[in-house]
């Protein structure tokens, strides 16, 4: 198999509050190939936006946050290079990211055109304003926002949900980056929009191999991109494997009650099925496994947080069941 596009190896994310120390990302490891989408999955707060933040170092680093471990993109360490680097080089040219608010993403104040077009004027793409607002017609058009060159003149406001995240894409994919990060990409959009912007992000890579990170906390929508997932609570990973394994054999707990909470159409339920607690405090996080307070197959030995166990075709799982097998 060929190097990783992205190698993420103990990555760890903690914000100096005054409260104390957040473990938003606690030593987490993965990779993403070229062409290969990969879920980052888990409930809100379990680290996985946190996780994007810090491989595009978007984070406050003066009394705020520190940024710790190894980022390798294409095998350059993102974590050693200047916030100057990564604006211009970085960002935007190699990777880009797609923001789960597409309203707040965009000025309200700027046309869409105006926006679109920045990309290819910063990173000087094109060296004339015409020529950057050819190009990003050429954008809306990719994400098959129709009659594009009127629609550039539109403000956010004008854009239903679906388009302001498909302008949103247009402008993440300008310079062609080598891995895209969408944070949340179909959240408040209802479902027959969900399928169509999963079905551009398949189409877009299809034509640019460009690698993919896929945020979201619905396991549902990644069994029609994703190639792998990676399961997290609490700022760490806690299973990973190929999208099939995971749905057909899960092996953590936690995992296999995110898919039990998902609806089945033709299954017949009373009520939907919950995960019961909270998830920990990231101020003060147990030492052992940190879904045991949660799960309904806590052993003593879960005081202690299990080692990786690969459990076949490169499924790991942290958990002392599997250990046990």
């Amino acid at each position: 198999m060929n190097a990783p596009l992205l190698r993420v190896e103990n990555l760890q994310t903690h914000l100096h509050l005054r409260r104390g120390v957040v473990k938003a990302v606690d030593g987490i490891s993965f990779e993403v190939h070229e062409g290969e989408t990969l879920g980052i999955v888990g409930e809100s707060g379990s680290g996985k936006t946190m996780t994007c933040l810090s491989i595009l170092q978007l984070l406050p680093t003066h009394g705020g946050g520190k940024i710790d471990g190894s980022v390798e993109l294409d095998g350059e360490n993102l974590l050693d290079l200047s916030e100057d680097e990564m604006a211009e080089r970085i960002r935007g040219p190699k990777v880009a990211m797609i923001s789960q608010d597409p309203m707040t993403s965009l000025n309200p104040v700027y046309s869409v055109g105006d926006q679109v077009s920045g990309p290819f004027l910063y990173h000087k793409l094109v060296t004339t304003v015409r020529d950057a607002w050819a190009a990003a017609a050429n954008g809306l058009r990719r994400v098959r926002i129709p009659s594009p060159e009127r629609r550039l003149k539109n403000f956010p406001h004008q854009f239903s949900g679906g388009m302001r995240q498909r302008v949103v894409t247009a402008m993440a994919i300008a310079c062609s980056p080598r891995l895209l990060i969408a944070d949340e990409p179909t959240t408040a959009l209802d479902v027959t929009i969900q399928v169509q912007i999963m079905a551009l992000l398949r189409s877009i890579q299809k034509e640019s191999r460009v690698g993919i990170i896929l945020v979201t906390h619905d396991l549902s929508i990644v069994a029609g991109l994703c190639h792998r997932i990676a399961v997290m609570y609490a700022g760490r990973i806690i299973e990973t494997g190929k999208v099939r394994d995971i749905y057909r054999n899960p092996q953590h707990p936690y995992t296999q009650a995110l898919l039990e909470a998902i609806p089945h159409l033709g299954q017949k339920r009373t009520r939907l099925a919950a995960i019961p607690g909270q998830p920990p405090n990231l101020m003060d996080l147990p030492t052992g496994c940190r879904f045991a307070p949660r799960c309904p197959k806590r052993m003593s030995v879960c005081d202690e947080y299990p080692s990786a166990t690969n459990v076949g075709d490169n499924h790991v799982v942290n958990c002392w069941l599997a250990a046990k097998h």
